[in-house]
């Protein structure tokens, strides 16, 4: 998972990660989100619409002044910003972004979503979509064509989410941790990974599941998941798992009431083994289930296990 934070003023002082909310009272967060096809647009907008903005996606370049400046927007708001719209060029999109940035009504944060061209070509032959900036020609064409536009935006975008290796599921967890309002309660995500394809970025703890027993070597457990209650059940039986797991919550629920104190938002923990099937999919399972009952805000990410799509 890869975060970068790009500042308007090389002299301003470095944001905190995730404080995109403003001090002063009255002000609105207004977000902005673009990027290239395919590199998760979509699922943004949709995170912040859950989160409780008000989103909209598409809306012609033009119309943005009288949308903000006619006195009507009374919550947080998103809009989605593209090639895609109708008026759109690069120099257009720049200028929304500094006719926002002087409204003293809202703060505004520009949020970039991007990804490498291969993975942008993969998801489009994925979906069997056509490229909008390329609808009678490859999508390779469009790809590059769409990425070149952009370029000038990406440069002045406050956060800009490098996707490429993130599925609609880390993206979330990603866009929530960023957005979190202040005094927004503190969520937890468990995330399940394979050492093999090396420790998920961005999380706070690490536990190494690799020494409990694998049912992958049980012919019978081996096309299950972590997600099974057959599988669970023959974790749970390794006599070393359960004094691991009561130190793991243990140390889980000393932790959540010094990170509410510090003012943070988001904690993660991750579970790796071996496949991460299994022993790391059941030991995130588990604490999940065990903060839930509990009344804590918990989401779940298996990595290796089958994701959606972004768009």
């Amino acid at each position: 998972m890869t975060l970068t934070e790009v500042q308007h003023s090389p002299d301003a002082a470095p944001d905190t990660c995730g404080d995109t909310t403003d001090p002063t009272p009255g002000r609105l967060p207004l977000v902005l989100v673009t990027g290239p096809s395919g590199a998760g647009r979509t699922t943004a907008l949709n995170v912040l619409e859950d989160m409780s903005f008000e989103a909209i996606d598409n809306l012609p370049l033009r119309l943005v002044p009288g949308l903000v400046d006619g006195g009507g927007v009374d919550r947080p708001m998103v809009l989605g910003l593209d090639p895609r719209n109708r008026d759109f060029s690069t120099e257009a999109l720049l200028d929304v972004m500094d006719m926002l940035s002087a409204r003293q009504s809202f703060v505004t944060t520009v949020l970039y979503l991007d990804a490498d061209p291969e993975v942008l070509l993969r998801r489009f032959s994925e979906t069997r979509r056509r490229h909008p900036l390329a609808p009678a020609e490859s999508p390779e064409v469009g790809v590059s064509r769409e990425l070149d536009l952009l370029q000038p935006v990406r440069e002045q975008a406050d956060l800009v989410i490098d996707t490429t290796e993130l599925n609609v599921h880390q993206l979330r967890a990603e866009v929530e941790r960023l957005f979190a309002p202040a005094g927004h309660s503190l969520a937890v995500a468990l995330h399940s990974f394979s050492y093999k394809r090396g420790i998920p970025r961005n999380v706070d703890m690490v536990f190494d599941c690799r020494f409990l027993a694998n049912p992958y070597w049980q012919p019978d457990l081996r096309a299950h998941d972590g997600r099974d209650g057959v599988v669970q059940d023959y974790v749970r039986a390794d006599e070393k798992y359960q004094g691991f797991f009561d130190r793991i919550l243990d140390l889980t629920q000393s932790l959540l009431p010094a990170y509410r104190a510090e003012g943070k938002s988001h904690l993660s923990i991750a579970f790796g083994c071996t496949g991460g099937q299994h022993r790391s999919v059941t030991l995130a399972e588990t604490l999940a289930k065990a903060l839930a009952r509990e009344g804590q805000r918990v989401s779940i990410r298996h990595r290796e296990l089958p994701g959606q799509q972004l768009k």
